[in-house]
């Protein structure tokens, strides 16, 4: 994909955040801080906090900027999608744009969004999201597994099969999410705020969905802190898979299934003696190699650094399978929570 550049433009855009939150009070603070210094006129930005039954109260700070906090209105499975519609209704403002609690924004990240909503035709909007650099070898992990993700994403964009996006930096026009009737029919899911409404809009008006590919427009976000935490989050978001509409989507989540249950297969194979070892060195040496095109094209774009290559590399496949099977059968935590897929 060509990145976007910014330009001068005159703002015109009417921008509602949305930051559907549960128990994040040492988070928002830093993302409210961030918004703050939004380099865009007040007058066409609105924030609305929805609070998904936190267990502490949180007190809006100062800020140039209108910000508004709603309780949210549980009616599906899915306490997130309902937080966004709850959010919608009162909004005032043409687009919504969403994003997550424990996330920072960019001062430019409205202006390059107006800037790209005035010169493409377009009703919805993903865009980059990357970590916080952090030290050690499970946020280096977590890391290169959400850039493989990232690079997926924005590829299938550029080859116009788009069917995956981040909620983190999702943005779209109310009148498009009320045409696209919201969330129905996907409201038994707990997550897939993000992916369900954009393959929804892909087959629905895939010329009016575009993706963002611009510095400015990154959103960075807080690695996990555990590598049990790392797991139940990867359920969270493999579980959505077999419910997508997409079925590009579905053949790729079946690829990247298929290749690293061979990889295992193959080790074992080459463990027990029944597959030469030269055989099975290369399919490894292919597989790092592809991969790390990837990995290495979406770094240079996120600026960001890639460590512990060769050692994720050999435990991906691991964690992959693992985490796969395990979102076909078992139900996870989230929030507090716990859901069946």
């Amino acid at each position: 994909m060509k990145p976007f550049s910014k330009k001068e433009f005159v703002p015109k855009t009417a921008f509602t955040i949305v930051v559907p939150f549960r128990n994040e009070k040492e988070n928002l603070p830093n993302l409210l801080h961030s918004i703050s210094l939004l380099h865009y006129p007040k007058e066409l930005v609105e924030v609305i906090l929805v609070d998904d039954d936190s267990e502490e109260r949180f007190q809006i700070p100062n800020s140039k900027f209108q910000i508004f906090q709603i309780k949210n209105i549980r009616k599906s499975n899915s306490p997130k999608k309902d937080a966004i519609e709850a959010a919608i209704q009162v909004a005032k403002n043409d687009w919504i744009i969403t994003t997550d609690a424990d996330c920072l924004v960019q001062k430019d990240w409205l202006t390059i969004y107006d800037q790209y909503i005035q010169e493409n035709e377009v009703e919805m909007i993903a865009s980059g999201v990357c970590y916080l650099p952090k030290n050690g070898f499970l946020s280096a992990f977590q890391n290169l597994d959400f850039l493989s993700l990232q690079g997926a994403t924005i590829g299938s964009f550029g080859i116009g099969k788009p069917f995956m996006c981040n909620g983190a930096n999702f943005a779209y026009s109310k009148a498009f999410f009320n045409e696209l009737n919201g969330f129905q029919g996907n409201e038994t899911i707990a997550s897939g705020d993000d992916v369900f409404l954009l393959q929804k809009a892909v087959s629905v008006a895939p010329k009016k969905v575009g993706f963002l590919l611009a510095k400015e427009s990154i959103v960075a976000t807080k690695p996990v802190a555990t590598w049990s935490e790392l797991f139940q989050q990867r359920v969270r978001w493999a579980s959505k898979s077999s419910g997508y509409s997409s079925v590009y989507g579905k053949l790729l989540a079946l690829v990247v299934f298929v290749g690293n249950l061979t990889w295992i297969l193959s080790f074992l194979l080459w463990l027990i003696g029944i597959l030469d070892q030269n055989v099975f060195m290369l399919f490894v040496a292919l597989k790092f190699l592809i991969d790390f095109i990837l990995l290495y094209k979406t770094a240079n774009f996120f600026q960001s650094k890639l460590q512990y290559v060769l050692a994720s590399s050999l435990l991906y496949p691991f964690f992959s399978v693992s985490v796969a099977v395990y979102s076909l059968f078992r139900k996870y935590n989230w929030k507090g929570r716990n859901f069946r897929k």
